[in-house]
């Protein structure tokens, strides 16, 4: 059994991207699922001087070891101005300050989702690129398009069957590839 760690890029406590992270660890079966927030970590605005003067906070080093003891990563990003939010980046800024290769040998899903029809896919895009530069491994990536028309809140999962097809089928895959 692998260790999962699932959270979203978001900090909007409305966040659907949360929402779909959420649905995506109810749907890894036989594994060790954790599902945070990363807004209970507090951040400040990455700043050199800050590091310089203050060093590492409590919560980016107790976020940095969730990471270090999970096998795997399912992450889904939310999308500002077609490219991912600055919390999200800030929390990448900060944790690869803390360890360069913060990632190494994590095996991640990346996801990412939006009202648009694009699904927030330049968002996921950047993702694909940057993460692997901290030593992740993306083996399965999922942009859900339109998630008020295609997922309901009601009976929290997907209601688009072609799209809850495609999920599965990336879900299923990850959970093979994590296993090797």
């Amino acid at each position: 059994m692998k260790k999962i760690l699932c959270f979203a890029g978001s900090n909007s406590s409305k966040s659907i991207n949360n929402k779909l992270v959420s649905f995506a660890a109810t749907q890894i079966v036989g594994q060790n699922v954790e599902v945070i927030k990363l807004t209970d970590y507090v951040l400040p605005l990455f700043s050199e001087d800050i590091e310089r003067e203050k060093g590492y906070s409590v919560d980016l080093k107790i976020l940095y070891n969730k990471i270090k003891e999970a096998d795997a990563l399912v992450i889904s990003v939310n999308e500002h101005n077609r490219t991912v939010s600055a919390y999200f980046k800030n929390t990448i800024d900060w944790l690869s300050r803390l360890d360069r290769n913060f990632l190494e040998g994590k095996k991640l899903l990346v996801m990412s989702t939006s009202d648009g029809r694009l699904g927030a896919a330049s968002a996921l895009e950047y993702t694909k690129y940057v993460l692997p530069r901290f030593g992740a491994t993306i083996v399965e990536s999922f942009s859900f398009p339109s998630y008020s028309e295609n997922f309901s809140e009601e009976n929290q999962s997907i209601s688009n069957e072609v799209l809850l097809l495609g999920f599965t089928d990336v879900i299923q895959n990850f959970v093979h590839q994590i296993q090797q």
